[in-house]
């Protein structure tokens, strides 16, 4: 809240978080909410038979969303006496309550979009999940979401472009800083995996899942090999490829050039990942945004990065030119995989300023203050333009 506005958010709650907080500023609400999954079970319709578990995720969502807005409604509105000016809804998660706080107290929404069900799932998914972010969208006054290429997607599923703007992610380019990472961290690092400094690691961090393209990756690595016989790939992350990474990597005989570290990375051991690496790699089929690129980036190291279809990393790295920071791939063709990994280490100068192009690019263009200035100006143009002196004040 250091831009001058207040605010309060809700998040759902383990049981091990306090009820109410303040975390920087900003007023946490973290209610506790009863398991419903069984009674769900009884009254859903049938197409939710195939959720199995995933049931008990639902719940938990709609309970928190009633508790959320009934604690806003009740205890901060009525009884406190607090006044707002616009509903900030994210993602289909918090839809029940946002629509319900806008309805109520007459206040324009606006609907935070990552991604899109239909998006995650090739085109398949829950009807459930996409009919309630249609419906977020419809009935909101703005819809905010993170890419130019995420803009288009919810277009084409039937969003109105007029009410669609793009904000950026960011991050904190102070935190992710190479100039902060010692250089013992980094040797000792490449010591652990068996890579000297003549070796170039290629570095993968994320979900092991189909959507982020890692099976593609170690098939480009035969590719790679041939024309950089010393290279070696690092693929640090969790997820339901394990076994297939391990089956594929001993299939194609690199199962000695492909480190797989299957578990998650707290922030500073990314960091130093990062550090150690000569390229970083993410080849997603489908990322709207992609945070990992900008932290590779920021750490002043290039990128390769899936471009097809819906990426926000396309927007992110310059692929030419004077400022090129990375290259642009198909992330569905590992020959094209292995193309740009070949031409980000292949050159250790080239190398160097494409790291340095990186790690520009993300101070220029994607730090939290640019976020919040536009977050900010989107959420004044909404509260002011659309409604005026008929918000509640």
């Amino acid at each position: 809240m250091r831009k001058g506005h207040n605010g309060a958010g809700c998040t759902m709650n383990d049981g091990s978080l306090l009820l109410r907080d303040m975390w920087r500023g900003v007023e946490v609400i973290r209610p506790m909410t009863p398991d419903v999954s069984e009674i769900l079970q009884t009254i859903l319709h049938p197409s939710f038979e195939r959720w199995g578990r995933g049931i008990k995720f639902f719940g938990d969502v709609l309970a928190y969303n009633i508790a959320s807005s009934s604690i806003l409604l009740n205890d901060l509105v009525r009884k406190e006496g607090r006044k707002y000016d616009v509903v900030s809804t994210h993602d289909w998660l918090s839809v029940f309550s946002g629509l319900s706080i806008k309805n109520e107290l007459k206040l324009p929404m606006v609907f935070h979009v990552h991604s899109t069900e239909k998006g995650r799932t090739f085109g398949g998914g829950s009807n459930a999940i996409y009919s309630l972010e249609y419906e977020a969208g419809k009935r909101s006054e703005m819809v905010i979401t993170v890419s130019y290429a995420m803009r288009d997607e919810l277009i084409s599923l039937g969003f109105e472009e007029k009410k669609i703007r793009v904000v950026y992610n960011g991050i904190d380019v102070e935190a992710w800083n190479p100039d902060k990472i010692r250089v013992e961290k980094v040797t000792g690092l490449r010591e652990r995996y068996g890579i000297s400094e003549k070796d170039p690691m290629i570095l993968f961090v994320g979900r092991l899942t189909g959507v982020k393209g890692v099976d593609r990756l170690v098939m480009a690595m035969p590719h790679v090999l041939r024309k950089i016989p010393n290279a070696k790939l690092v693929i640090v992350g969790m997820g339901d490829l394990e076994k297939h990474l391990d089956n594929l990597a001993s299939t194609l005989n690199v199962q000695d050039k492909v480190v797989r570290r299957y578990e998650f990375l707290g922030d500073e051991e990314k960091m130093v990942h990062y550090a150690a690496c000569d390229v970083a790699v993410f080849p997603s089929l489908y990322e709207p945004f992609g945070i990992v690129s900008l932290e590779a980036m920021s750490m002043g190291k290039p990128v390769v990065v899936g471009a097809r279809d819906v990426s926000g990393m396309r927007e992110q790295v310059i692929p030419s030119g004077p400022d090129q920071c990375g290259f642009h791939v198909n992330p569905h063709e590992p020959s094209d995989i292995a193309w740009g990994l070949i031409a980000a280490i292949s050159n250790r100068e080239l190398n160097k300023t494409y790291g340095a192009n990186a790690r520009k690019r993300v101070v220029s263009m994607f730090t939290w203050e640019k976020a919040a200035d536009a977050t900010v100006k989107a959420y004044e143009e909404v509260a002011s333009a659309r409604w005026g002196e008929s918000a509640p004040r």
